[in-house]
Parts: structure tokens; C-alpha cells; sequence
């Protein structure tokens, strides 16, 4: 018998192609979604049944004949306009403590998108699930709480699942243009030209969009019941790069692309092309938030799974 999987946040940018893949994997998908970025589309999408709601306002009924949840709805990255961090956090850390705690009622397991951006500022070895956190923005502050949150809540008959993705790349129905190497190939293929906001030197794992699918297959694949909750970081060791190295990976891509760097008061650019490109995280030309990521542990609690995808065939496989 198939097993039923509702996705939150079905028509993000993940959610838009891992319904479609795990529905290629004999997985019923349900969607759940505010519907925001619905008709946001880039190419047709493989969306399954949805449920248009705010998981604000969720019930516990919502999870009727669901065998788990994929958690992936959130706030993304950065804030928007004027609000406040705790405007804008808070109610994400409260509607999903309400989340599992129906699915720990229900005995549903439950995987959770996290990030590798909690570790924030990494030494200069790979660190791994037991380093230090030191989260750098709201953001990734917000998915720490969660993280402690679920672990807290866990027990003999409830043990969560905890991804900590890397910087996801590749091409979805509903796209994102604004984490690294998108941004990066979006720059190129329009402008032949890719403007660093910063010296480049800061570290990042990568990861393709195909292979955080897959991972999130192989963690609803997990026979019986776990034990223990599992926390994973979701990548290759081998996809760690410096953003200017990604930089220049995309450049020799494109005929006639360059690579440039952003120096305020001295680029020639213009001021409202300078607010688009500029980022309050990054000063002086340095972005604090570095760090490489060991992927080793993952190998091994799930059987099997290994990221298919390097940055340089995903950077070589988009469109355009």
C-alpha cells in the first residue's frame, strides 16, 4: 500500500519538485500551502492535490490518512521590508512545535527542512552535525529553535527527522533566483556579467535541488519506526566552494561572461543598482557566514543515498 505524504509548502521552490518526484517513487502526495507563489511559475508543475492554507491556522485534522509530513514551509532567508525578526519568525517556530505535536499524537513520522546556515561562522575544518552552531541571521537563528524544539519533543514514540540542507541550486517550477548559484547563472545568462557583493572568500556547501528530493525519498523510505530522532547535514563534502569559485565556474559557462566585484563609491554603478546588489550581512566587502560542511554521516543513516549532482554539471545543466 502507497504511502500518503503531506508536504508543506508544496508550491515553493522545493516543495514545486519534490512533490512530482516522490509521486514518480510511488509516494501519494497531498499539498498544503498558503498559494502565495502559485501562479509563479517558470514551467508547468507536477503539483499534487492541495490543501490552500495558512499552517497558521492548522488543525489536527488536517492530517487525516497522512503516514508523514514533510516540513518545508517557512519564511525564507533575509526579512522582508521593515518587520521585525520576531514578526516574522515567530509565528514559523510556533506553527510547527503545533505541527509535530499532532503528528506525535498521531504516531506520524515527520521530516523537517532545516539548513546548514546555523552553523553560521565554521572553523576551518568541515564541520559536522556535532560542531557548534552559530547562527548569523534571523533565519537561520529561527531554524535552530526549531531543530531544539522538535529534539526536545522527542521521545520513545516520537523521533523527528532534521535536514540540514545545503545552499539548494537547480531548476524547479517555481524558482528562486536569489540563493548563490541561481543567482549566480541568472547574472550571466542576462547581463554575460556576475557582480560579487563581496571579496568571494566565504565558503558555502551546495547541494542540487534532484538530490535534496532524493534525500527526503530515502528518510520516508526508513523502515518502522526510529528510535532516535536523526539529524543530518544534507550534501557532498566535495560540493564546498567559495563563492567566487562558484563565480568563476559559472562564468566559463557563458561566451563572454566576466566576473566582477561590487565596491561601493567605486563600481560606476549607479546607486539603485548598487541597492539591488548590496547585502546588510556582508561588510566591507567581507560576509562573515562561512563554512564547509561534512556529508558523511548521511551515507550511513540512509542506506544507499548519495548525491548524484556536482555544482559544475548542475551550473552546466541550466537552462538557457
Amino acid at each position: 500500500m502507497s504511502k500518503t505524504v503531506l508536504v508543506t509548502g508544496s508550491l515553493g521552490y522545493i516543495g514545486s519538485r519534490l512533490a512530482g518526484f516522490l509521486q514518480q517513487h510511488g509516494i501519494r502526495c497531498i499539498g498544503y500551502d498558503t498559494g502565495f507563489f502559485q501562479d509563479c511559475t517558470l514551467c508547468p508543475p507536477a503539483d499534487p492535490p492541495t490543501v490552500l492554507k495558512d499552517l497558521q491556522t492548522f488543525d489536527p485534522r488536517d492530517l487525516d490518512g497522512v503516514d508523514a509530513v514533510v516540513h518545508l514551509a517557512g519564511m525564507s532567508n533575509d526579512l522582508v521590508g521593515s518587520l521585525s525578526p520576531e514578526r516574522m519568525y515567530d509565528p514559523t517556530r510556533a506553527y510547527t512545535r503545533k505541527l509535530a505535536m499532532a503528528c506525535k499524537a498521531a504516531g506520524i513520522s515527520l521530516v523537517f527542512a532545516s539548513s546548514c546556515s546555523v552553523y553560521g561562522i565554521g572553523a576551518e575544518e568541515l564541520v559536522t552535525e556535532r560542531s557548534a552552531t552559530h547562527p548569523q541571521t534571523p533565519y537561520s537563528l529561527n531554524k535552530l529553535q526549531i531543530e531544539q524544539d522538535l529534539l526536545a519533543m522527542s521521545d520513545g514514540t516520537f523521533s523527528p527527522i532534521i535536514l540540514r540542507f545545503a545552499t539548494v541550486f537547480g531548476l524547479s517550477p517555481r524558482m528562486r533566483f536569489d540563493i548563490v548559484v541561481n543567482m549566480l547563472v541568472g547574472m550571466a545568462l542576462t547581463a554575460r556579467k556576475v557582480v560579487l557583493n563581496s571579496d568571494g572568500k566565504a565558503w558555502r556547501p551546495h547541494l542540487h535541488i534532484e538530490d535534496a528530493c532524493q534525500a527526503i525519498a530515502s528518510c520516508l523510505a526508513l523502515p518502522g519506526r526510529l528510535e532516535h530522532p536523526l539529524l543530518l547535514n544534507v550534501g557532498d563534502s566535495r560540493n564546498n566552494f567559495q563563492i567566487v569559485d562558484v563565480a568563476e565556474l559559472v562564468a566559463r559557462q557563458v561566451p563572454g561572461c566576466t566576473v566582477e566585484f561590487l565596491i561601493p563609491g567605486r563600481s560606476g554603478q549607479r546607486e539603485e543598482v548598487l541597492s539591488l546588489v548590496q547585502d546588510r550581512k556582508i561588510h566591507d566587502g567581507v560576509d562573515t557566514r562561512t563554512y564547509r560542511v561534512s556529508c558523511e554521516q548521511i551515507t550511513e543513516a540512509l542506506p544507499g543515498f548519495r548525491c548524484r549532482w556536482s555544482v559544475e554539471e548542475g551550473v552546466a545543466a541550466h537552462p538557457g
